[in-house]
């Protein structure tokens, strides 16, 4: 196990390019047992969670290869099992998303009740409700159990736009009979990401990037070489990061046009950056004046199904703000424990009234001083690399393999933009 040992109170400058989108790559690599062809996946993030995926692969009987730095090939001709080991799938969330093309492949799939980031209760029924229209029988006794004789198309409206939901039913749809049309969809960019890779491979999916997808069924795929786009999350907590520590950043490899709902919510609380090709300037000059709303009402950062903010980004707009002169209140929608990290930044100095699972007013700024932490999931980990940056005093961080869930090679980066980190073995 590892932890990190953070002193604060120094700037971040230099430039970094953007990792790959760990939420488009971990469906992607799902997909990859869709076909019996090589499959070459690239910008694959080396982290935790795509490490575990992986694993999974490996364990199912497909081939697997690295070719290069993060790309990866993948042979799925022969699978020797429908059964995701239960370590596995408890270490991560995303083991869910091999339901639908196990389904789509073998007609079943049988897997644990999936793991992933403490941040409240992460309802799954949405999966089970897309894949029971598409023609799946279900068991939930214990493990999940996931079987159908063939998978016919439908007309299927998701209660929720969810993004793994959304992801499932894309994958078994694009192998079942018939046309799906899958309405109320997420449509986040690694949607996206993995509808691209799927038409890549052969699938017929339209509406791609829209909340409304149809999907005709073909009989099978064939293989691909596909590269995975830019993580806009950790694009999102470099910005934070550079404006918390009153320090400068370049980000290359950006994809500008995700970077829209982000820079909205950043400008509520003074910051921005300037554009340069795929890169974007964060300047060490930024206001850091909170704008209120008109009639000087206290103004709300809330996320919100894309491309509303996203709500991965509200720990660390949380921390921020903390650094910035005004008042804002952030409000996490969905995960009524996400917000519950907190309490460590109030005995940081910080100034959060936390008002309910999903609220929590910042007044700022305030000096926060170095304490001991303890990451719940990657995002409050990373605001808690974020907070201990901009502190006076040292920080040590623990569990830190949940922030290393989502961070590719997070404390080199770091060290490259000058920030004093390290990490060490316990």
């Amino acid at each position: 196990m590892y932890e990190y040992h953070i002193e604060g109170g120094f700037p971040i400058k230099g430039t970094i390019k953007a990792s790959g989108n760990k939420n488009a790559a971990l469906p992607c690599i799902a997909a990859c047992i869709m076909t019996k062809e090589k499959v070459i996946l690239r910008n694959i993030p080396d982290i935790e969670d795509t490490g575990v995926m992986i694993r999974i692969l490996e364990s199912l009987g497909v081939s697997v290869k690295n070719i290069g730095e993060n790309a990866w090939e993948f042979c799925a001709a022969d699978i020797s099992s429908y059964e995701i080991p239960a370590d596995l799938a408890k270490k991560i969330r995303a083991s869910i998303l091999f339901a639908g093309p196990l389904l789509a492949r073998l007609g079943k799939a049988n897997l644990a009740s999936p793991g992933g980031d403490v941040i409240g209760r992460r309802r799954i029924d949405t999966h089970l409700l897309v894949l029971t229209e598409l023609g799946a029988r279900i068991s939930t006794d214990g493990n999940l159990s996931f079987s159908a004789n063939k998978l016919v198309g439908d007309d299927i409206f998701l209660d929720e736009a969810s993004v793994t939901a959304t992801e499932n039913a894309v994958m078994a749809a694009a192998l079942a009979e018939g046309t799906t049309i899958l309405t109320n969809t997420a449509s986040e960019p690694h949607v996206r990401d993995l509808c691209n890779f799927l038409n890549a491979m052969g699938a017929d999916i339209q509406g791609v990037g829209s909340n409304i997808l149809t999907i005709n069924g073909v009989k099978e795929l064939h293989g691909a070489d596909f590269t995975i786009g830019p993580d806009y999350m950790e694009i999102g907590s470099f910005i934070g990061l550079a404006a918390a520590t009153h320090g400068s950043i370049k980000i290359t490899g950006v994809e500008q046009r995700d970077m829209r709902c982000i820079r909205l919510g950043f400008a509520r609380l003074g910051i921005t950056w300037q554009t340069e090709g795929d890169a974007i300037i964060v300047g060490s000059e930024q206001s850091m004046q909170i704008t209120p709303d008109l009639g000087g009402m206290i103004p709300k950062i809330d996320d919100a199904p894309w491309p509303g903010f996203p709500p991965d980004l509200t720990s660390i707009m949380t921390v921020v703000a903390t650094q910035v002169n005004g008042t804002v209140m952030i409000h996490e929608k969905m995960f009524e424990s996400r917000m519950f990290f907190v309490d460590k930044l109030i005995g940081m100095g910080a100034r959060i009234v936390l008002c309910d699972p999903h609220r929590a007013v910042v007044s700022g700024p305030c000096s926060l001083h170095g304490t001991e932490l303890v990451s719940p999931d990657v995002r409050a980990g990373m605001a808690m690399v974020i907070a201990a940056m901009s502190a006076r005093g040292e920080s040590t961080i623990k569990n830190v393999y949940q922030v290393e869930r989502g961070y590719e090679h997070l404390t080199e980066k770091l060290q490259s933009l000058g920030a004093h980190i390290e990490r060490v073995s316990v």
